[in-house]
């Protein structure tokens, strides 16, 4: 029997919008000249981005619900929803998260997608909703917890939780929490380094709901100095096809410009700053969270 567990994204959409007007109206009210603040072009595209990614998920729901399904019938294990062990599968679903976060910053072709999150130059709670329209590729990395017993409507439930609460650490209008909390858990302060374009913060603070995966496997970084946000080499585009695409275009390039295999592999699978050995050798180390266009 499927689950009986609430669509908490629906049900979380006022308050999105309320939360993103009283934004704006604070950052009209008591600007902050040293915040990256509001673009209207940019939040527009922003919120293209999100509405686009919901359509887009429902089509690439259909062979994922396949897939997780099958999964579910085969093997033996069932977890039952109950309170308690709704708890637990929040958690299992957090690390499975941290996992693919991190795997998808480091593997070129999974950057292709997350990018689109980070090419805003702006940090504020429109940029939340700046989300890929190619997520067919984070669903891997949950195999483990349907093969465990989880029900793939229980593991939709907590991937929702876990972006809802991810919508609220996009703003830099909340300084750093009281300490325990930002020991814990992901907070604004850990999230804007995530999304800073300083070779200091790259590629840190992968957490979605905890900060402790970091702390645990070494990508944590505090936030010291303000961070400038984007990415290495920005996008001069607002075209949400441009945002959704433009990685994916430039692994394309640098593949056909490819002299061996091996390259064409590396171009693909390396990281999204990686050069082969006989050009890293002649030139400057790229970030390795530059664009394909910055790194190619």
């Amino acid at each position: 029997m499927e689950p009986n567990l609430p669509d908490v994204v629906l049900w979380s959409i006022p308050a999105f919008v309320l939360l993103t007007v009283l934004e704006m109206v604070v950052h009209r009210i008591h600007p902050d000249d040293d915040a990256a603040g509001y673009d209207a072009k940019d939040a527009a595209t922003s919120v293209t981005m999100g509405l686009g990614s919901l359509a887009f998920d429902l089509l690439w729901k259909i062979p994922v619900v396949a897939i997780y399904t099958a999964v579910y019938e085969l093997t033996p294990l069932r977890v039952p929803v109950l309170w308690w062990t709704v708890l637990l599968m929040l958690l299992a679903q957090d690390f499975l998260y941290y996992w693919s976060h991190r795997g998808h910053h480091v593997v070129r072709i999974l950057w292709a997608c997350h990018v689109v999150h980070h090419s805003s130059r702006k940090f504020n709670l429109t940029t939340a909703l700046r989300q890929p329209w190619t997520s067919l590729t984070v669903w891997p990395f949950y195999v483990p917890l349907i093969a465990c017993g989880v029900h793939p409507a229980a593991l939709a439930f907590c991937s929702s939780a876990n972006l809802v609460y991810q919508f609220w650490v996009h703003t830099e209008r909340i300084d750093k929490l009281p300490r325990p909390f930002e020991y814990v858990l992901n907070t604004p302060s850990h999230h804007r380094v995530h999304h800073a374009s300083q070779g200091g913060y790259l590629d840190r603070n992968f957490g979605g709901i905890l900060i402790v995966w970091d702390r645990l496997f070494g990508s944590f970084t505090a936030e010291t100095e303000r961070p400038v946000f984007g990415l290495t080499k920005n996008i001069a585009s607002h075209n949400p096809l441009r945002v959704a695409t433009h990685e994916y275009a430039a692994i394309a390039r640098d593949v056909r410009a490819a002299a061996t295999w091996g390259e064409r592999a590396g171009r693909v699978f390396r990281g999204p700053g990686w050069q082969p050995a006989d050009r890293a050798a002649g030139s400057a180390p790229v970030p390795p969270r530059a664009t394909a266009e910055h790194a190619g």
